[in-house]
């Protein structure tokens, strides 16, 4: 006896029916019934970039009411097809690792301890340092007397967690500067 089309479709269409209705049916018992559910459950989730190298891994973060659940690697990322290197799997520490910096750390010249310092003072202070280098060291012509207007005393180093947009920031604002030295992480 042969199993014909109709048969075929009329058991396949009971079974797709029966598969959806498991959770209704059969509830969990036993040791299934304690196994909690999975931690990524209720999660926002947002893809990011690795921070660590030039390779540009995709990442896929879990966020649940502001706090950093999980991080993973993205599947569908071109890149790394959801594989990670170690320093990709630690990119969860970054976060939420009880050592990390969250308020600036100042130490003076001769001081033997660290200060905590307002962002706004370090900002101000990093802008007013930078002004006071560039202003001692411009040079406006070259030996022979051609105009240059540049530093030599400050130099740029980019990142590989940079993207282009930032990239293209950054070299506007140290050639407006002057500074002749960038570099990037990536070259390094």
């Amino acid at each position: 006896m042969g199993i014909t089309r109709r048969t075929f479709i009329k058991g396949l269409g009971s079974g797709i029916t029966a598969l959806g209705l498991t959770d209704v049916i059969f509830t969990r018992s036993g040791w299934a019934a304690l196994v909690p559910p999975a931690k990524t459950k209720d999660t926002q989730v947002t893809t990011s970039i690795c921070p660590y190298c030039g390779v540009g891994c995709g990442l896929i973060a879990n966020t649940r009411g502001g706090k950093l659940i999980n991080v993973e690697g993205d599947p569908d990322h071109p890149i790394n097809e959801g594989s990670l290197c170690s320093k990709g799997q630690a990119v969860f520490e970054v976060v939420t690792s009880p050592r990390r910096l969250k308020k600036v750390r100042y130490r003076a010249p001769g001081s033997d301890h660290w200060e905590e310092k307002p962002l706004d003072w370090a900002i101000q202070t990093l802008a007013q340092r930078i002004k006071a280098t560039r202003d001692a060291s411009f040079i406006t012509k070259s030996p022979t007397g051609v105009p240059v207007n540049r530093t030599e005393a400050l130099a740029s180093i980019g990142g590989a967690s940079i993207n282009n947009e930032e990239c293209y920031l950054i070299s506007k604002l140290t050639r407006a500067l002057g500074i002749v030295y960038l570099e990037h992480q990536a070259r390094l």
